[in-house]
């Protein structure tokens, strides 16, 4: 019998902060293209798969947050904390990353950074394989 999956689509921030606060962490494949996440703790959350192109993560704390192919392309991430964040396979490509924390998150060859960023200078760490 094939797996059903009732989860319900998360696509709206205020979603995630009502599911943040009953202790819910799973938030993989969300919907969150635009979303205005400004500020919002949501550390050890895992946004894997999730679009979250374009949302407003200024300030946000996604520290120890899975965002393994996550599509964070033009999202805005100055000054998020992503210290030890897992970015495998992640598009950031057009993403504004300055004044982000980048300490020990991890990524490999296909993470897709801003031209002219370096995350070895940022602190990631760069795999060899991915997930």
């Amino acid at each position: 019998m094939p797996e059903v999956n009732f989860q319900q689509s998360i696509n709206s921030a205020a979603t995630i902060l009502e599911e943040y606060a009953v202790g819910k962490r799973d938030f993989e494949k969300a919907e969150l293209g635009e979303a205005n996440l400004q500020n919002f703790d949501l550390k050890g959350s895992d946004f894997s798969y999730a679009d979250l192109s374009k949302a407003n993560l200024n300030g946000a704390n996604l520290r120890g947050c899975d965002l393994s192919f996550a599509d964070l392309s033009e999202a805005n991430l100055e000054n998020a904390d992503l210290r030890g964040a897992m970015l495998f396979s992640a598009n950031l490509r057009t993403a504004n990353l300055q004044g982000t924390h980048l300490e020990k998150a991890d990524c490999d060859h296909n993470t897709r950074f801003p031209a002219n960023f370096d995350p070895i200078v940022a602190g990631v760490n760069m795999s060899e394989s991915s997930v």
